[in-house]
């Protein structure tokens, strides 16, 4: 797994159901570590982690699942998540769900009316026409020499943004505060939607 973008970390998923996440100094640690695992005779070692995610969706049938309403949206979007790479223990890879709707001022909404979702085939920067021919031209006038061209400079999901939507809980609090130099953020940009 990756911690802080660099895949130090090992995340052990137990059949009760917990997982712990573990991050190592190094990646040369971190693989020693793992083999060492692997080379353990315990009964229920499933070595999936090997497999590339694509592959582990395929092979644990959650698509069908979902189709045949086996699991729920919910249970087949935390399995995405975690094939993914995504988990609760890391602020910056913290699970994501889609969005998925594109029509919020219709008093109610027809969910067999295609018109009602967004373009699936476009991220969500790129929804507006307006906001898809920006993104464009900065890509085409962008030529980093280390990084090259690209469309978005910061990413979805960061440690900042989920600090931002859970900081009425803790551990949360805590953390949006030591994120902000030791107190809240500017109160106008943090509790806009209060009264």
């Amino acid at each position: 797994r990756r911690y802080n973008m660099s895949r130090t970390a090992l995340e052990i998923f137990l059949v009760d159901q917990t997982n712990y996440f573990l991050n190592f100094q190094t990646r040369k640690i971190v693989n020693r570590i793992y083999s060492s695992i692997l080379q353990q005779k315990t009964p229920n070692l499933n070595r999936v982690g090997i497999r590339r995610p694509s592959r582990l969706l395929q092979a644990a049938g959650l698509t069908e699942k979902w189709r045949r309403r086996e699991i729920t949206n919910f249970d087949y979007l935390m399995q995405l998540n975690t094939i993914a790479g995504r988990t609760y223990n890391d602020l910056n890879q913290y699970p994501i769900f889609p969005w998925i709707i594109k029509d919020f001022t219709s008093e109610e909404l027809n969910i067999d009316d295609p018109s009602i979702y967004r373009d699936f085939s476009l991220p969500m920067g790129a929804q507006n026409p307006n906001n898809r021919e920006i993104l464009t031209i900065k890509y085409n006038e962008l030529n980093d020499e280390v990084l090259g061209s690209f469309h978005y400079g910061s990413h979805y999901s960061n440690a900042a943004g989920v600090l931002h939507y859970l900081v009425r809980l803790e551990p949360f609090t805590s953390l949006h505060i030591e994120l902000q130099d030791g107190r809240f953020d500017v109160a106008d940009r943090q509790f806009i939607s209060l009264p």
